[in-house]
């Protein structure tokens, strides 16, 4: 089994690096955003939940690159993001108008959702300093090369919010991959996003660009076919259930067409309620499928407290597993298990600890631990 070139944690100042959105999530503290009265404050996005669990539960050195407008709800998530341990030196801050006409920060709503119900967000993001950033606002060259970084993580809710962000992530991308930094792409497919910038056929030209230049490219089905073009036999239009087989035909033509592609990885989840979940995972790597050591399927599925960010969470252990192990076994054991545990608790980010991970990963069980 030949493993990924990964450069040295002596010569670089970080392990990861994400670019992307970071919203406040406000939470219903009855259940329903409807009818609610009060909310809870998180902070959350996709590419920035990855590079904090990397942070927080595994104690990698991360940090974020994105932009916020500046005023006292933007220093909310500064605040909330320093708690989280992140170097914040790359955060854009652009001037606030005083009522969010030209730029604002981001709100996202989010329903957990329970039993028969599932869950529900709202967003509220448009005009936002993230979206605003375009190719030239960041030093890629400086974090790169002189300060450099073994990896670097983006994905397609970044890439998709503005006519802009395309093209700052592929600059992104070219310039780690000329300074041997591997990369990662959640291709994360929200259509909801991209309906406003070209729909379906301008997010496909956008992530077959951007996948040239991807060491190891995360997505579900749904965001294989969406953002790639490529077909899952079998599925249907609810992905109620994802044939196993057909899904590992489809990656073959992937990793075919995108040689380049040194691993794929995509979470496995049934649905049975929104509480009740079957969840695995399975990579590919050199030629090889692998799954977790451990999943939640059958009589192990597992109980959902909030299921936002449970992916995110599956990447940064993936991440952390090839970071540490540099092998794909161990790689998609401390995803799937970092996965789990991050849906267990309350918010987007993780709250799990490395040895919680690793006692999931050899087996242990939900008893006591005094």
């Amino acid at each position: 089994m030949m493993s990924l070139t990964i450069k040295s944690a002596d010569e670089c100042a970080y392990d990861c690096v994400s670019l992307g959105e970071v919203m406040l999530r406000l939470d219903p503290g009855d259940g329903r955003i409807h009818t609610t009265r009060q909310f809870t404050a998180w902070e959350g996005g996709g590419e920035y939940n990855v590079s904090r669990g990397l942070r927080r539960c595994f104690g990698l050195r991360t940090a974020i690159v994105t932009a916020f407008a500046d005023n006292p709800v933007g220093r909310l998530v500064e605040d909330l993001i320093l708690q989280g341990g992140l170097d914040t030196r790359f955060i854009q801050w652009q001037k606030y108008d005083g009522i969010g006409r030209e730029v604002r920060n981001g709100l996202n709503f989010t329903e957990r959702g329970f039993g028969v119900r599932g869950a529900v967000g709202c967003s509220d993001r448009g005009h936002t300093a993230v979206s605003q950033l375009k190719p030239g606002d960041i030093d890629w060259n400086e974090l790169f090369g002189r300060l450099g970084s073994r990896w670097f993580h983006t994905g397609g809710i970044f890439a998709a919010l503005s006519e802009s962000t395309p093209e700052v992530a592929i600059e992104a991308v070219k310039v780690a991959k000329e300074n041997g930094t591997m990369v990662s792409y959640d291709l994360n497919y929200r259509p909801s996003l991209w309906k406003s910038f070209g729909g379906l056929e301008r997010c496909r030209e956008v992530n077959r660009e951007i996948a040239q230049y991807v060491d190891v490219m995360i997505g579900n089905e749904e965001d294989f076919t969406a953002c790639l073009g490529f077909e899952v036999e079998g599925v249907d239009e609810n992905i109620s259930e994802l044939p196993e087989d057909s899904f590992k035909r489809m990656i073959g033509q992937a990793v075919k067409e995108f040689p380049n592609f040194k691993v794929t990885a995509t979470t496995l989840r049934g649905a049975k309620t929104a509480s009740l979940n079957d969840w695995s995972a399975l990579v590919w790597h050199d030629g090889e499928f692998y799954q977790p050591k451990r999943d939640f399927v059958g009589e192990n599925i597992l109980e959902i407290f909030d299921r936002v960010g449970g992916g995110d969470s599956f990447a940064s252990g993936l991440i952390y597993g090839f970071l540490k192990f540099n092998d794909p076994l161990e790689a998609v054991s401390y995803g799937c298990a970092h996965g789990a545990l991050a849906m267990t608790t309350p918010g987007d980010t993780t709250m799990a600890s490395l040895s919680e991970v690793e006692k999931l990963v050899c087996g242990g069980g939900a008893r006591v631990d005094r």
